[in-house]
């Protein structure tokens, strides 16, 4: 009898004891600052603002929760016709590319498949005029890297009047045309840009 007046004399003093020491286990602390994020993709105002520097403004795709999205970033091409130079848009679209995503960018998950040293040159005798060769071969990049350089290409100045994108490598395989859809927007990873051999190559 004395076994079972025990049991619930010690929840009272253990209740008590907690009262006093001013813990309540079922509230949550709310003095380690705001809580991260949990929207995927979502950059806040004080990020969109930061690039607004000077220069041609243009738009790339990264990689944010399996998808491309698009990012605002700002290039520097001098000259009186570099901004319609498809070569010389083209290299600075593939440097930011390559570029890390920025602080804010990554704490939403933003993310680059596209890696650094990569040059563009122009077409080579047979290609078509809008050919852009790229020192890493297009089949040899990985299946993020050309969703993203097709899609940012095919939105910019280098792609061609209908939007596509003629893309081969340094080697002598011929160029191809790329296309940039909405699939390939949703599924980078698994849907590969629809391509064919470009005419001309």
């Amino acid at each position: 009898m004395r076994g079972a007046v025990a049991v619930p004399l010690l929840g009272v003093v253990l209740a008590s004891v907690l009262s006093g020491c001013g813990i309540r286990p079922t509230e949550v602390p709310t003095d380690f600052g705001a809580a991260p994020s949990r929207v995927p993709c979502a950059l806040g105002g004080a990020d969109i603002g930061t690039q607004s520097a000077r220069g041609v403004p243009v738009q790339v795709f990264l990689v944010c929760a399996s998808q491309l999205v698009t990012v605002d970033r700002n290039v520097q091409l001098a000259g009186k016709d570099a901004a319609t130079d498809r070569v010389r848009v083209a290299q600075a679209l593939l440097d930011k590319l390559a570029e890390a995503p920025s602080a804010p960018e990554k704490q939403a998950g933003y993310t680059t498949a596209v890696r650094g040293g990569m040059t563009v040159s122009g077409p080579r005798e047979g290609d078509p005029e809008d050919t852009l060769r790229l020192s890493t071969p297009p089949e040899d990049l990985s299946a993020y890297a050309l969703a993203q350089i097709v899609c940012t290409y095919a939105d910019s100045a280098a792609a061609d009047e209908d939007g596509a994108v003629v893309l081969g490598g340094a080697d002598d395989q011929p160029a191809r045309r790329y296309e940039c859809t909405p699939d390939v927007r949703a599924r980078p990873g698994a849907v590969p840009p629809p391509s064919e051999p470009a005419s001309g190559s």
